[in-house]
């Protein structure tokens, strides 16, 4: 039981993100589902389970795998790098220099053991 209450916490904590990283609002996502909004907050916040037929609309509204919003390991880490360029893409040319810089300082700051 405490298992499964974990796998659906998880599968609403992805859900969340890709929502918000697809700049989506529940209320546009419930809308799209044919849901009310309280569904998707009781879904994201892991006490409602989510059907496989809902698992796999969200999944291509937030064009992701439904192997990342279950947890499977094999896809989790490509997601996470798509989700990202997605954001990327969205930024300013100013803003996305300063951010590669950030990437650029995080990852020497990682070599030297900081």
């Amino acid at each position: 039981m405490q298992k499964d209450n974990k796998q659906r916490t998880d599968i609403g904590s992805r859900l969340r993100m890709a929502r918000e990283l697809a700049g989506l609002s529940q209320a546009q996502v419930a809308k799209m589902l044919s849901l009310h909004r309280p569904s998707i907050s009781e879904i994201e916040a892991g006490r409602r389970k989510v059907s496989a037929e809902e698992l796999v609309k969200l999944a291509d509204i937030y064009d992701v795998n439904i192997s990342y919003l279950t947890g499977t390991k094999s896809d989790e880490e490509n997601e996470k790098v798509k989700l990202a360029a997605r954001e990327l893409a969205k930024l300013k040319p100013a803003d996305y220099e300063r951010m590669m810089y950030l990437l650029r300082t995080l990852r020497s700051d990682r070599r030297k053991g900081k």
